[in-house]
């Protein structure tokens, strides 16, 4: 193996993705958790956003960060499950810590530039996306 070959192993590229989008999507359902818990116990204390109540947008941010994340986990609608969390975390740079410090702003940021390189490069082989595209390839 040459270390600074820009050739890689499609192989390792799959395993990789497998342990990045299993990470990164219980990193942020970690997030998502304690939100819907706020949002199950009805003492929601959230931001409104663009004229939706709080109640509404902590809902959206459930959704985003609980029920997308879960599907990321398991890589099913990969691509799609990343826009609602990439919607959120350039909400939250943007309308909630854009004034903050860096160290605040660190991750979201971090989470937006994950999200969306799993958005580029999709699930990969090991997720119930390939599972479905091998099923219907073989039709």
């Amino acid at each position: 193996m040459i270390f600074n070959s820009t050739k890689y192993n499609q192989n390792l590229l799959n395993i990789g993705l497998l342990i990045f989008r299993v990470v990164i999507g219980f990193a942020m359902l970690s997030h998502g958790y304690p939100k819907l818990q706020m949002l199950m116990s009805g003492k929601v204390e959230f931001m409104s956003f663009l004229g939706f109540t709080p109640t509404f947008t902590l809902a959206l941010v459930v959704l985003a960060e609980f029920i997308c994340s879960f599907f990321i986990i398991i890589g099913l609608f990969t691509r799609i499950a990343c826009i609602p969390i990439i919607i959120t975390m350039l909400g939250a740079i943007f309308m909630v810590h854009f004034n903050d410090e860096f160290s605040k702003l660190e991750l979201p940021i971090f989470y937006l530039l994950s999200f969306f390189m799993l958005f580029i490069l999709s699930a990969g082989k090991y997720s119930v996306d390939a599972m479905i595209e091998k099923r219907r390839n073989d039709w």
